[in-house]
């Protein structure tokens, strides 16, 4: 387990280190001079020009570069946003729980969902409740999410006027819409791997024993037959956070909520490439602690499977 342990943290650490070097890069790929792009909506003189530069740290070589960005992010400072003027990890912490709110909610939707329709599908194998959920599946991961947001506010908010399509992150209710739209597409995708995970793990024998020795049919679904069809679908849910978290920028744009989508696309807009920057390298610093808890949970699901 501790090799485990210390294999898996150096694999995030060289992961992390990709990272960095791809989000430094982000400043210097920019065609043309990227102090100008960043100035671009504003009066560009000499001295504006040349004091961004100097606050940047672009008249020093490449490797200087590089270690004095990194040595400032492992103590927590990601510089200054151009737009705001104000810390990056700053903007980002105050952005970062609404972010997680709809993260959680929406994967909370997609576990219930497809967990659910999935197993239900798996109990009642071709027949016309297996065709419906599978229907239903497929309908789910063919909507794209910025449409079926559109709809939802067209149905709930603007006809039914039972839910706001606008709210105050304090106010639950403004959470349903968005967390829907996120939550159906992933939803859709678990249905089917519950499905098929089910469907491997019911033709089993040691499931055809549980049953010949007259155990409750929900003792054999749930304690002998789930528990084994988990490893994939609990890996695909490790991968699923990523996908929300980028998700969200589309679905923040679209119910004008705060988080770190909006606060991105924001960025973006503005060219504010020290804000681009600790976006991206706090999102994947997110994904590899996700995916590494992920392997993690393996063993606490199947006593069967040795980390090495």
């Amino acid at each position: 387990m501790f090799n485990y342990l210390l294999r898996r943290l150096l694999m995030s650490v060289l992961v992390l280190f990709g990272v960095s070097v791809l989000t430094f890069s982000m400043l210097h790929l920019v065609p043309g001079d990227p102090v100008h792009a960043m100035l671009s909506r504003v009066a560009v003189t000499a001295e504006k020009v040349e004091q961004l530069r100097q606050e940047l740290g672009l008249n020093d070589p490449l490797p200087v570069q590089y270690w004095r960005y990194v040595s400032r992010a492992l103590r927590g400072d990601l510089g200054r946003s151009i737009h705001s003027r104000r810390p990056v990890v700053s903007t980002i912490l105050e952005q970062l729980p609404s972010t997680f709110q709809l993260t959680i909610a929406a994967m909370t939707i997609a576990v219930i969902m497809g967990g659910s329709l999935g197993l239900l599908a798996a109990l009642k194998p071709n027949t016309w409740l297996d065709t419906l959920t599978m229907t239903i599946a497929i309908s789910g991961i063919s909507v794209p999410s910025f449409w079926l947001g559109l709809l939802l506010i067209l149905l709930f908010a603007v006809t039914l006027g039972w839910l706001p399509s606008i709210a105050p992150s304090t106010d639950w209710r403004g959470l349903i819409l968005p967390a829907l739209t996120l939550g159906v597409g992933e939803g859709a995708i678990i249905t089917r791997l519950v499905r098929a995970s089910m469907l491997d793990v019911l033709n089993q024998r040691y499931v055809l024993t549980a049953r010949a020795k007259g155990l409750f049919e929900w003792r054999v679904i749930f304690v002998h037959a789930l528990r084994n069809a988990l490893i994939p679908i609990v890996t695909m849910l490790g991968l699923q956070v990523g996908y929300l978290l980028a998700g969200s920028i589309v679905i923040e744009s679209i119910f004008a909520r705060q988080g770190l989508g909006r606060l991105a696309v924001s960025a973006i807009t503005n060219q504010d490439f020290p804000m681009v920057q600790g976006i991206v390298l706090v999102v994947a610093s997110i994904y590899v602690i996700v995916n590494t808890l992920t392997d993690l949970i393996y063993v606490i699901l199947d006593p069967r499977v040795r980390l090495q």
